[in-house]
């Protein structure tokens, strides 16, 4: 993680972005954002983590966090970890995965040239955690997670998105039980 980004206090809620090395589009297929929701409720049931609003785009992940448990960032540390090691997985044996070995390859030349790896490398290094000091600046980050997909003009209205917290702001019932920031 790099100096100047860091959970300096853990009573209070975090914007976090983690995304794919070179900003590859992998989330394409729903199994692969379907691990990513699996991790998440994993990690709100079993870790503590307290999620406040999220949103799965095509090469990253934006997050509102905090946490009644594990530290917040050993709670993504271990994320992270276990979801590139899925993700890995679930591409390589994707017989419908068009970019199945140029994937590969490319993690796996991502990996040696990074040393805190073993083999390959999914996830960039970092969260670039900004922790929300304010009602103004939460309001901010929550308007900038949701509207991702409408930004990247994939749907018209946030909660039409299917992987976003913006249904559960709309009034609906998104995939993952959050708490909501009001």
């Amino acid at each position: 993680m790099s100096r100047g980004y860091k959970f300096h206090d853990q009573n209070r809620p975090y914007f976090v972005t983690f995304s794919v090395v070179r900003w590859i589009d992998v989330f394409t297929r729903r199994e692969y954002k379907d691990i990513l929701v699996d991790s998440l409720k994993y990690c709100i049931q079993n870790k503590g983590l307290e999620l406040y609003a999220w949103v799965i785009m095509s090469n990253h992940v934006h997050l509102i966090i905090g946490t009644k448990g594990q530290p917040m960032q050993d709670i993504l540390r271990d994320m992270k970890r276990h979801t590139s090691k899925m993700l890995l997985k679930t591409i390589s044996e994707n017989a419908q995965e068009s970019r199945r070995d140029w994937l590969l390859w490319f993690f796996e030349r991502e990996g040696k040239q990074n040393s805190n790896n073993e083999t390959y490398q999914f996830w960039q290094q970092g969260n670039h955690p900004v922790e929300l000091w304010s009602n103004t600046v939460i309001d901010q980050k929550l308007d900038y997670i949701h509207n991702n997909p409408v930004t990247a003009g994939w749907v018209d209205e946030p909660e039409h998105y299917l992987y976003s917290s913006a249904r559960d702001y709309a009034d609906g019932k998104g995939l993952i039980d959050i708490l909501l920031m009001v």
